[in-house]
């Protein structure tokens, strides 16, 4: 089956990765019609008449498009206000880019993670003063250590696996899986959680931004966790009230935290996190790594196959909850 396809480059740029794709597209799918914009004004006229859409299509764009069935989200989470009402509402299929930054993500989680059970949070602030001091610090051996990781999707199957080759024992969360991901050792509902958070050594979270995870990570949440324990979030900012965290390390009863994503990003100069004892900060590039864009690529035109032939596409998204 002929469609025809948006693709909405906003940049311009002539090296953009859409170019390219539009030349694979039109060898590779015959009968595809593909329209490659880069102004939003050409945006709301193409979509008129197109069955396919790839790029941020605001509601402005959205509302135009009559035949439009299927929109592919550039992103494996795209910024707050990119589901909005006429998308959520429509029937329109939407696809996202998960699963193309596992191993990257998976491998930044376990950066930490073997960060924090070396003491190196600790050593840092030392290097920086240029002092020769060895803290008392007890070493985290990771055998005996037990780490919760809230939401098993794609990133924390590989964590889990991950984790346990280094022979922890793992507890997750999920609320859409139920078939024990390799490497997890106790699958739960996120319902059950209140039991699994205080035998934690290590809590975490790969939680998408949803409209029930906004500030998910409280006080309340961190005052359930062990003394000593450490917090890691690689999964979207708005999820973690960061000045409850803040006020958990101060105190003493977390021993440290890991964070690549931030409700504000940039995170600014003058939060107190950046000095907050234990805390490892990194800045939102826990998914850079090789071979994205040829993974992007592919699953882009794997789906773009897949609708042309009306087979069931690759990562669709529930649009109510945003992943």
């Amino acid at each position: 089956m002929s469609f025809k396809l948006l693709l909405y480059a906003p940049d311009g740029h002539p090296e953009h990765s859409l170019f390219k794709w539009r030349d694979r597209l039109e060898m590779e799918i015959p009968g595809i019609e593909i329209d490659l914009v880069t102004s939003e004004d050409e945006a709301i006229e193409a979509i008129s008449s197109a069955d396919a859409a790839f790029g941020n299509i605001s509601s402005e764009i959205f509302v135009r498009g009559e035949r439009l069935r299927w929109v592919a989200c550039p992103q494996a989470g795209p910024p707050s206000g990119w589901y909005h009402d006429d998308l959520v509402n429509s029937d329109v299929v939407v696809t996202n880019t998960r699963e193309i930054y596992n191993d990257h993500i998976s491998t930044h989680i376990l950066a930490f993670m073997l960060a924090f059970a070396r003491g190196l949070n600790n050593y840092v602030p030392h290097q920086l003063d240029r002092k020769w001091h060895r803290p008392a610090y007890r070493v985290k051996h990771l055998p005996d250590s037990t780490v919760l990781i809230v939401g098993v999707g794609g990133i924390g199957g590989e964590t889990a696996r991950l984790c346990k080759s280094f022979g922890m024992t793992v507890l997750a969360t999920d609320p859409r899986i139920e078939k024990r991901p390799v490497g997890v050792d106790e699958l739960h509902h996120p319902n059950d959680i209140g039991l699994l958070i205080p035998r934690a050594d290590f809590v975490v979270s790969t939680v998408p931004e949803t409209p029930n995870t906004g500030g998910y990570f409280d006080h309340n949440f961190f005052d359930q966790m062990k003394e000593g324990a450490f917090f890691i979030n690689i999964g979207r900012g708005a999820t973690v009230v960061l000045d409850d965290l803040d006020s958990a390390l101060r105190s003493g009863h977390l021993a440290g935290a890991g964070l690549d994503v931030f409700e504000i990003e940039p995170l600014p100069e003058d939060h107190p996190l950046w000095k907050a004892p234990g805390i490892l900060i990194t800045p939102h590039v826990a998914g850079e790594g090789p071979y994205l864009p040829e993974r992007r690529t592919e699953l882009f035109i794997d789906n773009c196959k897949r609708f042309a032939n009306g087979e069931k596409l690759i990562n669709v998204v529930d649009k109510n909850n945003w992943f």
